[in-house]
């Protein structure tokens, strides 16, 4: 819903990413970095801080799991810049300044000329039972998705994702005794069925 401020965004990111770590065990990420979700973004309505944004890369990156970081969404031109600008920081594990140094594009980003900007006011219309909700559902699903597989697989023993039923591929079709119409030649094909049946003419016909 509308506002989500940075504290709203974090109770469910971070619990949702912490169970996706700990269901799939990634050997790597792909972390894709929108900035639609910033404050005072032209077609996004949540309302997330600069910091508050890269404190999702900062998590991921806690977790020291090759990442890959892409952009993505914003459309406040001023604003994107600075986001991924940050949060490449964060990525690389370096400092950056607030004050903006100067640059060819350094009239774009008046009149405070600052990495940071405050968010706004707006209304918060994420209550936190409608976030625990969320997250709760979320979490269920989860619990329904093959997880990461174990160092060995069995197959042929119980039926489910991770150990299916046992399949041989030697037999292709039925016996005459099963109702069939397998033949000792395989280069034959015969009509005659136990159970009395015969097929149509057209049947292999193309």
């Amino acid at each position: 819903n509308d506002g989500m401020d940075d504290e709203a965004y974090q109770s469910v990111f971070k619990p949702i990413i912490a169970k996706v770590m700990e269901h799939f065990a990634p050997g790597a990420v792909v972390l894709q970095c929108g900035a639609d979700s910033l404050s005072g973004d032209r077609l996004g309505c949540f309302n997330l801080s600069v910091k508050g944004h890269a404190e999702c890369v900062n998590f991921v990156r806690s977790y020291n799991i090759p990442t890959l970081i892409l952009g993505g969404g914003g459309y406040t031109l001023r604003n994107v810049p600075r986001c991924w600008t940050y949060e490449t920081a964060v990525a690389v594990g370096e400092p950056v300044k607030d004050d903006m140094p100067f640059n060819d594009y350094y009239e774009y980003f008046g009149p405070d000329y600052s990495l940071h900007l405050p968010v706004s006011n707006m209304e918060n219309l994420n209550s936190k039972e409608y976030l625990n909700r969320t997250k709760e559902q979320l979490i269920d699903i989860l619990r329904e998705v093959e997880p990461v597989p174990g160092t060995q697989i069995q197959t042929g023993g119980v039926e489910s994702q991770l150990a299916p039923r046992g399949m041989s591929m030697e037999i292709d079709q039925l016996s005459k005794a099963d109702g069939g119409n397998a033949s000792a030649n395989p280069d034959q094909r015969s009509d005659a069925r136990s159970d009395g049946r015969k097929e149509h003419p057209a049947e292999m016909a193309s």
